[in-house]
């Protein structure tokens, strides 16, 4: 069957929608351009009504009426004055014109330079995503960078915030050498002295690199939203945790996420050991924590330095000793673990007898040590035990016993540290500069971020137990006596001190406003015993040498 012609009225049509087409939109350009400056006009306007409205709306009633009587007198005036309302009109036509004139285009892709960089970066990385066997090579030299490159972000500075990559299937991005090139490589090309998180989508052959803000330093020490047996060790990530607390901040109150140890009887990780660089912040960490666990517990320090970090806190209530001596050390841990054991018997006496644990065995008792490393060279100088050896019993008995161990260290002497403290100190932080290396060796794996070399105090990674890598910022807890210490964060240490208590045990007011005086070392008397609880401690602690 032979086919009809179209009619000529059919055949033709298309073509006189285009030109019609054509013509219309060259029409619209014109008008356009004639009738801009009219338009910018109004959109101005519109702009200034839409102020003049809102100033309006935010201004109190009681200041309604002098404001209008203020607009009608320059009103007036203007009508008064000669040519008032011509000026008027041209000042107003002038501030619309400005009000609503173009604004700038808005970047919707990167630039040459910002191209140049991501193609820079892509011919790093073929050597590490291509094989001479791949068909068709997703990294290739010379090849398409906008294939595996995308949600690229930079700064104002022209360095790269955020990419994400798409990385063939055969990359053995399961192992850690492997990823650990690549994290590399993208730190070097992307800008050094910043902090990168690399997230790797295994199952979606994708990885996801980011620049994270730096953590707040503005959260001093103060009394946090906790329950008794938690210790917020720092504030981290918001999505590294799903848990906030308030608290105020040098710029006004705030919810943070807090990094929380938990501890007690059932705590997996009961014991801590904080390591850092001097000045990092571990002894700031030893303070921040002596403070929270006083108001539940009673706390035994031994500084090994010497220096009086500490001295703000001998005398106070709860505080059974501060040590900075060796023979005091030695008294101290010694009746430490006597007493760890006195808590055992007696809480198994009670349990077989049906009755429940005495009361003092269920207040915690706090054992904080501060660089033992000093404290072991000086007994093995003088032939004496070395004070972790006397930590034994405290570390492998203390969770049932309701006493806790926290450990801190600097990394030239990592290698003093004994076995049983390595092992029964399952929490741990790692405070100011380290390389990847040593994070690992004190983590057991290796950060989640690429360190940076300049931190401030406090700055480093927490992990507890086998939970994932945390970054933290410990709360500033400067010595109060310290005379670089500010006002506001001296005064925010001593509004947590405990009242001072004489040697009969009764406390003493400070006078409000003033330093208190360190003093000596009080000795504090364990709680009276149960009847027959079991063979008494042996040692007590006893005031500091010196």
């Amino acid at each position: 069957m032979a086919r009809r012609p179209l009619p000529r009225i059919l055949s033709s049509g298309s073509d006189r929608i285009a030109r019609s087409r054509e013509i219309a939109r060259t029409a619209a350009d014109s008008a356009t351009d004639v009738l801009h400056p009219l338009i910018t006009i109004t959109r101005g306007l519109r702009k200034l009504a839409a102020t003049a409205r809102a100033r309006w709306a935010a201004t109190p009633k009681e200041r309604r009426g002098p404001t209008l009587l203020l607009v009608a007198a320059c009103v007036l005036v203007l009508a008064l004055v000669p040519y008032g309302p011509l000026l008027a009109l041209v000042s107003l036509m002038g501030a619309a014109a400005w009000k609503g004139r173009e604004r700038p285009v808005v970047k919707t892709g990167p630039d040459e330079a910002e191209i140049e960089r991501l193609k820079g970066l892509y011919e790093a990385l073929v050597p590490y995503f291509s094989v001479p066997e791949d068909p068709a090579p997703l990294f290739a030299h010379g090849g398409d960078w906008t294939g595996p490159f995308g949600d690229h972000a930079f700064d104002d500075g022209g360095r790269l915030t955020r990419l994400r990559i798409k990385y063939p299937a055969y990359f053995t991005d399961g192992e850690t050498v492997s990823r650990a090139r690549i994290e590399q490589l993208l730190h070097a090309k992307s800008g050094r002295g910043r902090e990168y998180l690399f997230d790797w989508d295994e199952e979606g052959n994708q990885l996801v690199m980011s620049v994270l803000p730096p953590l707040p330093t503005t959260i001093a020490a103060q009394r946090f939203v906790t329950v008794p047996g938690e210790t917020v060790l720092g504030f981290t990530d918001a999505d590294a945790v799903q848990r906030t607390v308030p608290v105020q901040a040098a710029d006004g109150a705030e919810d943070a996420p807090p990094v929380v140890w938990r501890t007690g009887p059932r705590s997996t990780e009961p014991h801590l050991l904080a390591v850092g660089q001097p000045g990092s912040g571990t002894t700031s960490l030893l303070r921040s924590i002596a403070l929270q666990a006083l108001p539940h517990g009673d706390v035994l320090i031994v500084e090994g330095s010497g220096t009086g970090e500490y001295a703000c806190l001998t005398g106070r209530a709860g505080v059974l000793a501060v040590e900075c001596g060796l023979t005091g050390a030695l008294a101290s841990l010694e009746w430490a673990a006597h007493e760890t054991e006195r808590r055992l018997i007696a809480a198994n006496r009670a349990r077989q007898a049906g009755h429940p644990a005495p009361d003092d065995t269920r207040r915690p008792l706090w054992i904080l040590l501060d660089r033992p490393s000093v404290l072991g060279h000086l007994a093995a100088a003088d032939g004496r035990p070395d004070p972790q050896d006397l930590l034994q019993v405290p570390l492998r008995h203390g969770r049932a016993a309701q006493v806790t161990v926290v450990v801190a260290e600097q990394f030239d002497s990592m290698e003093t540290l004994g076995e049983t403290v390595r092992t029964h100190t399952r929490a741990r932080v790692v405070l100011g500069p380290a390389s990847p290396g040593q994070i690992a060796s004190v983590l057991g794996v290796g950060p989640h971020t690429t360190p940076v070399p300049v931190v401030p105090p406090g700055r480093g990674y927490a992990r507890l137990g086998s939970g994932r890598v945390l970054r933290l910022q410990v709360p500033a807890t400067p010595d109060p006596f310290d005379e670089a210490t500010s006002e506001a964060q001296r005064q925010a240490v001593l509004a947590l001190l405990p009242e001072r208590q004489t040697a009969t045990g009764t406390a003493v007011e400070a006078a409000p406003g003033s330093a208190p005086d360190p003093g000596p070392a009080v000795v504090t008397k364990p709680a009276a015993h149960a009847p027959d609880p079991g063979p008494a401690p042996r040692h007590a602690p006893v005031p500091a040498e010196g």
